[in-house]
């Protein structure tokens, strides 16, 4: 077996950070900066007993790793205000001596030659630091729109280019954890780590029954230096909540959220249910894979799963190389993260760069599922109907929803909140949908934020960190892609398909304003519900049969009951007008002028009907459209008592409207006769006077 171990106090490190396979290439080559590979020697107690071997459900395991208690922390660490204080000064020197060198380059005009330089300057600070800091600077390395490219490269170096530990302290934590030395566990195993993350560091490996596999192993002292650096930042939190009132969000409450999110990374049982569970609930869908975990080889501190051979998404010369879509992929990752958020709950809170590849074989692959979160249902369905109000232009429904979403208290006083909304997203409602980007939007919500009484719930920080990252990737790929004009397919579906009372409501609202039906609202959905890879027409027809017949859906039969009486009684005055019109041109009379009120009710009932026939259009081109189908369907539909009330309604609205003319056509009648001589312009007494009931007893 080769394996490798490094003496105790060794300083020379084999790293190099040429990246191959998504992942880093190990050659004999001294680091430049010893300094930066110092590590404490201590270890961690109480290992967990090695689990048995892997069982198809994950419901089965359980963890005992560490938890995130802020209040232990504080008690701790208020007993130690020396330890506090030095990590404090450590900070705030390292940042200081960087302000210090912008500084003095802008002072000599150098911020252009030294910029590399000081881009490197602050990845060594931020990898010093520590991972909470490195957790930050990974997330601004997706961001070509807010970082300058050439600390963008650097920050892109934290993802897996960071300094290793000892293989001694490795193999020591794999003994402790598993139970046996690592050449008794495994047939092979890399001299050197192939690639260092910010929480452990990666082996490739083979196992005795030949599979190849990754082996995680967590760097020593984590958790005493993570839980420090959370108490620092939850201190100044606290004290920006205190006294900085702009600050309206509880940023108390966000730090907690991260540090229970870290706590549970440190912990790799954690990390193993993660995966499975993220397989269970996605691995089904298109060209996502999610690599095996193998937990007889795994244990708090060690992780073993299946090796993939991959590239980053970012590597994008390599993966044209291979014939790879890039774009695809990134499709493909929208689709799957819109799932995570909106319909499971279960996301993937850190979907950086290298932790996302692509397979040789076009796949998505997702890496490192230790940080994860979760939606709870009801925001789940807030974010989709918050969607459909800002499409809606409904400033007030979208208020409401800010306060069902917990970013406005019940007793908030919306009324100047309402047109604030309006104003802020003019801009973005003034664009397309594919002209929007989540950046757009959500730098528009913070200066409206900022204005009025609003405070960020935890759960959002990491919904919005998860989406921004990922179109920051995209935008790397793609700098044209919009996440957004992907991701309105699945919206449009879901409207289209979910029973749910919160949906049904938000696309009544939807498709109906004051009283008359949008058709081109409806139009619209099924044509981008028809780019959602799962749409299912046959699905969407039985359910909105379902509903229409239900008590729910009176509202709906009333209306296309009204739609249905328009349509036919256009149709039936047009037909009339055009037999007029012909025996008029064929007797040589003069064709007569419709009126302008006719005409323009005569306009908008006929693009009603246009929209009819383009839906029904697109329901034709819909894949799994059937239209013998429907047809067997109609005989069931008749018989329904719905059915036949809904036709009788139709009957007794067209009698009315009929009825209703003749009734006019006798009056214009009457009053266009001529006034007989010595009258003095008045009708004579005795003739018979008509009482007519209001019009619009008979008109809509």
């Amino acid at each position: 077996m080769n394996l490798k171990t490094i003496p105790p106090g060794e300083k020379e490190i084999y790293f190099d950070p040429s990246p191959q396979n998504g992942l880093t290439t190990v050659q004999l080559q001294k680091t430049a900066n010893p300094e930066m590979l110092e590590v404490e020697a201590e270890t961690e107690t109480s290992p967990l007993a090695p689990f048995p071997s892997a069982s198809p459900g994950f419901e089965r395991r359980t963890t005992d790793g560490p938890r995130y208690d802020p209040e232990a922390i504080a008690a701790r660490y208020g007993k130690r205000p020396l330890q506090v204080w030095r990590r404090q000064l450590k900070i705030v020197w390292n940042f200081a001596v960087f302000a210090l060198s912008l500084w003095w380059d802008k002072k000599t005009n150098g911020l252009v030659k030294n910029e590399r330089k000081r881009a490197v300057q602050m990845r060594e600070i931020i990898t010093k630091l520590g991972p909470a800091f490195i957790k930050v600077g990974q997330a601004m390395s997706t961001r070509p729109d807010l970082v300058p490219p050439l600390y963008l490269e650097e920050f892109t170096k934290l993802q897996d280019q960071l300094p290793p530990f000892p293989n001694k302290l490795a193999y020591q934590f794999i003994e402790e954890e598993l139970g046996a030395r690592p050449e008794e566990l495994y047939e092979e195993l890399t001299p050197s780590p192939i690639a260092a993350a910010s929480l452990g560091q990666v082996y490739k490996g083979k196992l005795k029954t030949g599979e190849a596999v990754a082996v995680k192993v967590q760097r020593p002292g984590l958790a005493e230096n993570i839980a420090l650096d959370l108490y620092i930042l939850r201190g100044l939190a606290s004290w920006a909540n205190k006294n900085i009132g702009r600050i309206r969000s509880d940023l108390v409450a966000i730090m907690d959220e991260f540090g229970e999110r870290i706590f549970e990374e440190m912990d790799y049982n954690k990390e193993g249910l993660n995966a499975e569970r993220f397989e269970k609930l996605y691995g089904n869908l298109p060209d996502i894979y999610v690599p095996k975990i193998y937990w007889k080889y795994t244990g708090r501190r060690v992780l073993t799963m299946e090796w993939v051979t991959g590239t980053k998404l970012t590597a994008l010369e390599e993966i044209k190389a291979k014939g790879i879509d890039a774009k695809h992929l990134i499709e493909v990752g929208v689709q799957c993260s819109l799932r995570q958020l909106l319909e499971h709950g279960f996301f993937h809170a850190d979907p950086h760069p290298g932790n996302l590849l692509a397979s040789p074989d076009g796949k998505l692959v997702y890496l490192d599922f230790g940080m994860m979160s979760e939606v709870k249902p009801y925001q789940r369905y807030g974010l989709l109907e918050a969607v459909v109000h800002l499409v809606n232009r409904d400033f007030e429904g979208l208020a409401r929803d800010y306060v069902n979403l917990e970013f406005l208290t019940p007793d908030t006083d919306l009324t100047p909140i309402i047109p604030a909304l309006g104003n802020v997203f003019s801009n973005a409602l003034g664009a397309s949908v594919a002209e929007l980007n989540f950046k757009s939007i959500t730098d528009e919500l913070s200066a409206l934020m900022y204005e009025y009484p609003f405070r960020v719930p935890a759960y959002y920080a990491l919904i919005i960190r998860s989406l921004v990252t990922l179109e920051g990737i995209a935008i790397n790929v793609d700098p044209n892609f919009k996440v957004l004009s992907k991701a309105y397919p699945y919206v449009a579906r879901r409207l289209l398909t979910d029973t749910s009372p919160q949906l049904r409501a938000s696309l009544r609202d939807l498709l109906f304003k004051e009283g008359s039906f949008r058709w081109n609202r409806l139009e619209n959905l099924l044509r981008n519900a028809t780019n959602s890879d799962d749409y299912d027409i046959s699905q969407v027809l039985n359910q909105a049969l379902e509903f229409l017949f239900s008590q729910r859906g009176d509202f709906i039969r009333d209306r296309i009951v009204d739609e249905l009486v328009n349509g036919v009684d256009m149709w039936s005055r047009n037909t009339l007008t055009n037999a007029r019109a012909a025996v008029s041109e064929w007797l040589g009379m003069k064709k007569p002028k419709p009126k302008l009120a006719v005409a323009a009710k005569n306009y908008q009932q006929q693009k009603s009907v246009e929209h009819i026939q383009r839906i029904w259009e697109i329901l034709e081109s819909t894949p799994g459209f059937d239209r013998m189908e429907l047809l067997q369907m109609l005989p069931n539909l008749l018989a329904k008592p719905e059915m036949q009330k809904m036709g009788q309604q139709v009957a007794g609205g067209l009698t009315q409207r009929a009825i209703a003319r003749i009734i006019r056509q006798i009056v214009e009648a009457q009053e266009s006769k001529p006034v007989p001589a010595g009258t003095k312009g008045h009708i004579p007494t005795s003739q018979p006077q008509l009482s007519l009931p209001a019009a619009s007893i008979f008109r809509k």
